[in-house]
This record gives C-alpha cells, sequence and structure tokens, in this order.
C-alpha cells in the first residue's frame, strides 16, 4: 500500500528557514529555538531564565539578527528608570516647544537584560507596552513597532540586589524558558569554532517585517480539535482546582496557552494541533503563572512549579 506524506502547511518552508538560520548559532537547542519562534508567531514575550554563560543574551541577538527589524538593548540594572525606558519630554528651544524623545521600547525587539535587576517601578513600565503594545506619554497613547517581543534574561542564582518580578509581570510573559549546558559534541565544536560571536557577526535577515506580520496572522488558521480544547481546558482548570496550588493558571493564561498550541504547531508544519503540542508547552507556558503553596526547592533542575505542571500532564488522559 502506498504511503502519502503528510502536506507541509504552506508556511513551513519560511518558519524553517528562520530557525535553521538562528541554529547556525545556537546549536544543539533546536526545541528552546522552536519555543521561541512559537512565541514570536503568537505575538509573545519570553522569559529566558539560566546561569550566566549559556547563551540567553547570544539567543536574543540570533533571532533578532534573523529578522529585518529593529533591535534594541536594555541593561537593567538597579538605578534604571521608566524614562530610560520608555523616553522622555524635553522642550526644544529652537521650536519652542514641547518634543518626545523615544526610548529603546520603540523598537520591534527589545533585549531586557537581566530584568530582575532593575526597580519594580522601572519592570512596571514594560506592563502597558506588553500588555497593549501601547505606551502612555503626556497623557497620550503612542504606538510601539508591529511586530513587538520583549524577550527578557534573568539569573535565577544569584538574588543579592534582584527584585523579584511580580505575579503580574510574569503573567505578561508567554513563555518562560531554560537553555541549559549544551551536549558534549555541541560544546566541543563550540570551542573548535572559538564561539558563536563569527557565526553571529556573519547572519543574515531570511524574514522581512510584513512576512513575520503575515505569519502572525496565520496562526489564528491552524485548527484545533473540540476534544484537544477539553484536554487543555483540563490542565488548566486543575491548576486552579489542586489542593498543593495557593494560585492557578489565569484566563489570559489560557488563552495565551491555545495560542501558542497553535503557533507551535504552524512551526512543525502542521495547519492542525496535536495533543504532543499541549504537553510539550505546558512547563513553558504555565509554570511560571501559577503558585505553590510549598515552595521549597526541591532537587533537579525543575522549580517546583514546572514538576507540578508536569505532573498534571502525566496524569490527565490524552484524547485520542
Amino acid at each position: 500500500m502506498t504511503t502519502h506524506p503528510v502536506p507541509r502547511h504552506p508556511t513551513f518552508e519560511k518558519v524553517a528557514a528562520l530557525q535553521a538560520n538562528v541554529e547556525r548559532v545556537i546549536r544543539g537547542k533546536s526545541e528552546v529555538v522552536q519555543f521561541c519562534i512559537a512565541a514570536l508567531l503568537a505575538k509573545g514575550h519570553i522569559l529566558l531564565e539560566d546561569v550566566p554563560g549559556v547563551g540567553k543574551t547570544t539567543l536574543a541577538h540570533a533571532l533578532a539578527r534573523s529578522l529585518s527589524l529593529s533591535f534594541q538593548r536594555i541593561q537593567f540594572t538597579s538605578d534604571l528608570l521608566p524614562a530610560d525606558i520608555v523616553g522622555v519630554t524635553i522642550y526644544n528651544q529652537d521650536a519652542q516647544e514641547f518634543e518626545f524623545i523615544s526610548g529603546p521600547v520603540f523598537t520591534n525587539i527589545l533585549l531586557a537584560d537581566e530584568i530582575n535587576r532593575a526597580t519594580p517601578k522601572s519592570q512596571s513600565a514594560l506592563l502597558e507596552a506588553m500588555s497593549e503594545g501601547m505606551i502612555s506619554i503626556e497623557k497620550k497613547r503612542l504606538p510601539l513597532p508591529d511586530p513587538f517581543l520583549v524577550l527578557a534574561t534573568q539569573n535565577p542564582i544569584e538574588h543579592v540586589g534582584t527584585y523579584p518580578l511580580p505575579e503580574s509581570q510574569l503573567d505578561r510573559f508567554l513563555m518562560k524558558l531554560t537553555i541549559g549546558y549544551p551536549n558534549t559534541i555541541d560544546e566541543k565544536k563550540l570551542l573548535r569554532s572559538g564561539g558563536a560571536h563569527d557565526a553571529l557577526e556573519h547572519l543574515e535577515p531570511v524574514l522581512e517585517a510584513q512576512e513575520v506580520r503575515d505569519l502572525q496572522e496565520q496562526v489564528a488558521t491552524i485548527h484545533v480539535n473540540e476534544s484537544l480544547v477539553d484536554y487543555l481546558m483540563a490542565i488548566v482548570h486543575t491548576t486552579r482546582t489542586h489542593q498543593e496550588a495557593a494560585l492557578g493558571v489565569s484566563t489570559r493564561g489560557a488563552l495565551t496557552y491555545f495560542k501558542a498550541c497553535q503557533a507551535l504547531a504552524m512551526v512543525n508544519g502542521r495547519d492542525f494541533v496535536i495533543p504532543e503540542d499541549v504537553k510539550r508547552l505546558a512547563g513553558p507556558v504555565l509554570s511560571h503563572r501559577i503558585v505553590m503553596k510549598d515552595r521549597r526547592l526541591l532537587r533537579g533542575d525543575m522549580t517546583p512549579e514546572h514538576r507540578f505542571i508536569q505532573r498534571i500532564v502525566s496524569e490527565i488522559p490524552v484524547p485520542r
């Protein structure tokens, strides 16, 4: 009997080109790269939480260089002010009028490096931008460039001089990702090549701004079977009713979880979501949106929240 290959989604070649371009710099981390692209297509934001030196900033630069989009980086420090992020209004003596000087937030891709080193007041300057793609200045609302992606990094180990992100801020991030150390083979190749700097410098854009916007619009056309919607909602509902959880996933979290599954299906060349998409994204999308009653750290490379989500997913029956 002749078998026919599953047809790829029309957008697959563009998305695959983007992934391949980023992986020229970030080697051996295909899943993390896929998740980042899915977040971009779902119009979400990304929080990279990992120890120093594993490639968080490099990943942000590689994604930005692979797209013909504007890019800005803000190094978050304790003395950073909201005006350093959104901009400031000054008086122009030549024109005899007030003039707004836009801040680095007015860009397509914003790297918020070590975001937890800034004070809560400065962190909150990003809330409106991440939620609505707008900035309120002097009784005016100014739109940010489209597309707009915040890619923030933080170190989970060092706590001196840091300000933990509040739940309201964390809920604005579509995904919280960990890169982790490379495997021995990829790290050896990295040593031989002298690091990722040269590869990053020679990276060329593979997608234009309009192509990114078109891909984002296509995400909504990805089909989600009713049984998968029930499966997704069962996971979300369990986080709200489980006796170990003090705070479950919000409605915003459920909506972004649904859209992220559609985007991941597109990244994998499908026009429909499968149960594996829902399972793979449960940890990255949901773990930072819940609060456990007992937050004592457990052994291993996962937070208690991530382990809790993984346990829920393993216990809920997968639809056929």
